[in-house]
């Protein structure tokens, strides 16, 4: 009895102990400590396979937006270069002409700047006034002929548009290093001499309309492309397989054609001579003096974009309607629906997932489409994209573009927001 008491005891004692003290592992290491060791190893090696793509993503994406907001707010280009000039331009009351203290600092700093500065400031103060470059190009080379002031008639000497006020003025709109100008002329506003908002002169605004023009294609390619997509997705969940297949054969292969190939093609088709008005004079549905105008205008860009966005809203469609059990409609009828009513109340509302989610992906796509419009737009198809691309290749106007690209941005986030306040965006689904 004693024996088996002290068994007991003995036993009962090393289990209290264990069962105070902390669980180890056959390697003596606590297993709490052990596993949040092994916890720590697994998340570093979680993040060593995906840093390759995280800072793919920062490079290509995160930084060029980033360098694009800076560049829209960025006038640094020309401060640096006339400092003195703008100094002494801000004690000026805007009468008249400026005083010498200006057209001194104007002289020294453009005959002593380098080549590559003034190039660049010209380029800047030549988006504020027509004419400020070739001004400083030609001023540059004779300024080093003139030794000695008073340098105000001898500037207005060297070209008489020193002595234009119109010039001069342009200037207070660039002498702070950070602007909204860019911002301003992107929706047809600009600074005057005092800094004051006013409205760009007539023959210049161009980006509102371009703006609504914008909104009005995407929209209108949007709502085609629903238009012609949904048949098209339910003819490919319902059919059989052996047909879908093939439907989806066809719906495909635009993919595997270039893009530039696809919009020449649209062109030969589309224009005065092409193939569907010579079709359409050989049916007798019009005159032969009456071909109707689908090229280079806004027509061909919303035709031309409709067709090549066309796959983007059918598959997001197709792949949410495939989930779509055909035992709901035939329950619909069996309980009295009619098929039209049964499709409207049954059918399509199971299919909005699929109908936002291609709805967005088209919109998104179209907003910021460049290549159609430019081929086959000409002046009225022009979208927002080809004033960016214009202004990268040909005025080099930076700044504008960055202000241009941030107001899309800026505008498909707010939408993007309403949208998933409306709807939510967990409602979008891919099958």
């Amino acid at each position: 009895f004693y024996l088996a008491f002290f068994c007991a005891f003995f036993i009962i004692k090393i289990m209290n102990q264990t069962a105070t003290g902390p669980i180890l592992t056959t390697e003596g290491i606590p297993l709490k400590v052990s596993l949040q060791k092994a916890e720590r190893k697994n998340k570093v090696r979680a993040f060593l396979l995906v840093a390759p793509l995280l800072l793919f993503i920062l490079i290509t994406f995160l930084v060029p937006i980033g360098d694009m907001l800076v560049r829209s707010v960025d006038d640094r280009e020309i401060n640096t270069v006339f400092p003195k000039t703008f100094e002494v331009y801000n004690k000026w009351d805007k009468q008249g002409l400026p005083p010498e203290e200006v057209y001194e600092a104007m002289f020294f700093e453009l005959r002593d700047g380098k080549g590559y500065s003034i190039g660049r400031a010209s380029t800047r103060m030549n988006y504020s006034k027509s004419g400020w470059k070739s001004l400083l190009k030609k001023s540059k080379r004779k300024f080093k002929k003139i030794e000695s002031g008073p340098y105000k008639e001898q500037m207005i000497a060297v070209d008489k548009r020193w002595g234009d006020r119109e010039y001069w003025l342009p200037i207070g709109q660039m002498v702070d290093p950070t602007t909204a100008g860019y911002y301003l002329n992107a929706i047809d506003l600009k600074y005057d001499s005092n800094k004051e908002v006013i409205q760009q002169p007539e023959n210049r605004r161009i980006y509102n309309h371009t703006w609504i023009k914008t909104f009005k294609v995407s929209l209108l390619v949007m709502f085609f492309c629903l238009i012609l997509g949904y048949p098209i997705s339910y003819l490919l969940a319902t059919l059989p397989l052996r047909y879908s297949n093939l439907l989806m054969i066809c719906v495909l292969l635009p993919f595997w054609t270039s893009l530039l190939v696809r919009t020449v093609a649209w062109m030969v088709m589309l224009q005065q001579k092409g193939v569907f008005n010579n079709l359409m004079v050989m049916a007798h549905i019009i005159a032969d003096e009456n071909r109707w105008k689908l090229m280079y205008n806004e027509t061909a860009t919303i035709i031309v974009m409709t067709q090549i966005l066309l796959p983007f809203m059918v598959l997001p469609l197709y792949s949410v309607m495939k989930t779509i059990s055909p035992s709901y409609m035939r329950a619909a009828l069996n309980l009295g629906a009619s098929p039209l009513h049964a499709f409207y109340r049954v059918y399509m509302p199971n299919s909005v997932p699929g109908i936002s989610a291609g709805c967005m992906l088209v919109f998104i796509l179209a907003i910021g489409y460049y290549i159609t419009p430019e081929l086959v737009g000409g002046k009225d198809g022009q979208l927002i994209g080809n004033w960016i691309a214009y202004h990268l290749k040909t005025t080099l106007n930076w700044g504008l573009c960055a202000s241009l690209g941030a107001i899309l941005l800026a505008v498909m986030t707010i939408l993007y927001w309403v949208y998933n306040k409306l709807v939510g965006i967990e409602n979008i689904k891919l099958g």
